[in-house]
C-alpha cells in the first residue's frame, strides 16, 4: 500500500471562542496521560464507479471540512494550543486536515488482511510524537474505490470515549443532523484538580523504533460465550450472590494464561513482578454519574497480581477471571476521593512503578475495552463504516477489545514485542478460540 498526501490545511472553528472560555485547564488524569495520540480509522465502501471517484471524494471532503469547523465550536479546546503543561489557550488556531490517495491496494484487502504498520500511513500524525496540534484528520481515497478517515486525538485532552463521542457529534453535523450533536461538558479539572507532577514523565512507557508488533484476532461470539459460561460456572460460590462474569474478564484471564505459557516469561528470573491492568471508565462511578459526553480523561486502572501459572491451566483461569472482576469492582467512590486528594506518596508510587517497568523488571498486560462504546456510530451520510480499527500502537503488552460488527463477537488488537508475538500467535490453545475467518465484513 502506498499513501500519498495531496493536500494539507488547517481547519478553524466556524465561530470564535468567547473570551471567558479561552483558558482550559487540564485535570490530574489529563496530566499523567502519555503524550501520544488516540487513533481511529473508519473504512467506508463507495458503490459509485471509479470514474466518478474524484468528484465524489471532493464532495465528501467539503462536507467533512465544513462540519469539522462547526463541531470545533463545541470542542474549542481541540483547536487551541498549550501555553504550558497544564493550560490550553483556546485561541482557535485550528486542527490539521489532510487529503491523501491510496495506491496499489484495495479497500477490501486492507480490511480483510490489515498490516498495522501500514495502517498508520492512513493517520495524520505519528502516534508517539505529540505535536502542538490536538486533533488531526486524514481523508484517504482509494484509487480503486472506497475511503478511510483517520482521526487522531491528543490523549492529553481526551480518553477513548471522549474521542468517540466527539467523532459521533462531528458525523451527525456532517449528515445534516446538528440537533443530534450533544454539547460536551468540560468538568474534568473541577472534579479532578491538577497536581504537581514534577519529575514524572508519562511518555517513558512508549516504545519507539518499531519495537512493537500489532495484530488483530477475531473471536467467535459463541466460543467467547462458552468460555465465559464455563469460567462463571466454576467460580460461583454457593454462599455468595451470583454475579455474571463478563466476557472481557474471561478473555483477559485466558489471554494472560496463553501469553505466559507461549512466551515463557515465568522462566525469566528478571521478571519478578507480574501485573494485569484494566482501564476502568470512571464516569459511572461519580455521584451522580457523569454523562458519556463529559470530555477529558475519566479513567483509571485496576491492578491484578496473578499467581504463577499452575499445571492445571483451566483452574488457573477460573480463579484469575474471578479475581480480575473483583479488582475491577474495587474501583468505586473511594478511588475517586483518592484521585482528588493525590499527594506525594501517590506520585512517588507512580514514578517507582514506571521505573520498574522501564528497567524491564516487570511483565504486565494492559487491557482496554471499547465494547459498548459508540465505535461504529460514525455515519456522515454514507451509512455506518464497514470496519473501524486503530493503527499500530506504540505501547507493548497491550490488548484492546472492540465489538465485531457482524456477529456480536470481539476483535482483540494485541501489541507485543516481535519475539513474543511470534510465539504467542502460534499458541494452539489460543488459536482454538480465534475465528478461522479473520474477516469483519
Amino acid at each position: 500500500m502506498k499513501v500519498e498526501v495531496i493536500s494539507s490545511e488547517i481547519i478553524k472553528p466556524s465561530s470564535p471562542t468567547q473570551d471567558y472560555l479561552r483558558r482550559y485547564q487540564l485535570s490530574f488524569l489529563d496530566q499523567i496521560c502519555p503524550k501520544a495520540y488516540i487513533p481511529f480509522l473508519y473504512f467506508y465502501e463507495l458503490n459509485d464507479s471509479t470514474s466518478e471517484l474524484s468528484s465524489i471524494a471532493d464532495d465528501i471532503s467539503n462536507k467533512l471540512k465544513k462540519s469539522l469547523s462547526q463541531v470545533l465550536t463545541l470542542y474549542y479546546p481541540l483547536a487551541g494550543r498549550f501555553t504550558n503543561d497544564n493550560f490550553i489557550d483556546c485561541n482557535d488556531n485550528g486542527v490539521l486536515y489532510l487529503e491523501a490517495r491510496v495506491l496499489r491496494s484495495q479497500l477490501s484487502d486492507v480490511i480483510n488482511n490489515p498490516i498495522f504498520c501500514e495502517l498508520n500511513e492512513l493517520l495524520p500524525f505519528k502516534l508517539d510524537e505529540l505535536a502542538e496540534l490536538h486533533l488531526g484528520v486524514q481523508l484517504n481515497v482509494f484509487e480503486t474505490g472506497g475511503i478511510a478517515i483517520g482521526v487522531c486525538v491528543s490523549h492529553r485532552l481526551a480518553d477513548d470515549l471522549s474521542s468517540l463521542v466527539f467523532i459521533r457529534n462531528w458525523m451527525a453535523i456532517a449528515r445534516g443532523e446538528e440537533g443530534a450533536a450533544v454539547q460536551p461538558e468540560f468538568v474534568s479539572a473541577s472534579l479532578l484538580p491538577p497536581k504537581v507532577t514534577t519529575g514524572y514523565d508519562p511518555s517513558v512507557v512508549i516504545r519507539k523504533n518499531n519495537t512493537v508488533v500489532t495484530k488483530r484476532f477475531v473471536f467467535d461470539a459463541r466460543k467467547v460465550e462458552a468460555l465465559r459460561a464455563e469460567y462463571e460456572a466454576k467460580t460461583i460460590e454457593e454462599t455468595s450472590p451470583k454475579r455474571r462474569l463478563s466476557r472481557i474478564e474471561a478473555l483477559s484471564a485466558f489471554i494472560w494464561s496463553r501469553f505466559v505459557a507461549a512466551t515463557k516469561v515465568e522462566n525469566e528470573p528478571a521478571f519478578n513482578i507480574r501485573t494485569i491492568h484494566h482501564a476502568v471508565n470512571l464516569r459511572p462511578v461519580f455521584d451522580p454519574p457523569l454523562p458519556e459526553h463529559s470530555f477529558g480523561n475519566f479513567y483509571t486502572s485496576s491492578t491484578t497480581v496473578p499467581g504463577p501459572l499452575s499445571t492445571s491451566g483451566e483452574e488457573y483461569c477460573y480463579d484469575l477471571a474471578k479475581t480480575i472482576g473483583e479488582d475491577i469492582r474495587k474501583i468505586h467512590k473511594d478511588a475517586l476521593e483518592n484521585l482528588r486528594h493525590v499527594g506525594d506518596e501517590f506520585m512517588d508510587s507512580l514514578k517507582k512503578g514506571t521505573e520498574i517497568f522501564v528497567k524491564g523488571e516487570m511483565v504486565s498486560l494492559v487491557f482496554t475495552s471499547l465494547c459498548g462504546f459508540p465505535v461504529y456510530e460514525a455515519d456522515f451520510g454514507l451509512g455506518k463504516p464497514k470496519w473501524v480499527s486503530t493503527g499500530a500502537r506504540c505501547f507493548k503488552n497491550v490488548v484492546g477489545f472492540l465489538d465485531n460488527k457482524m456477529d456480536n463477537g470481539l476483535e482483540a488488537y494485541i501489541c507485543l514485542k516481535p519475539d513474543d508475538m511470534a510465539n504467542f500467535e502460534v499458541d494452539k490453545e489460543f488459536l482454538a478460540l480465534v475465528s478461522p475467518f479473520d474477516d469483519p465484513l
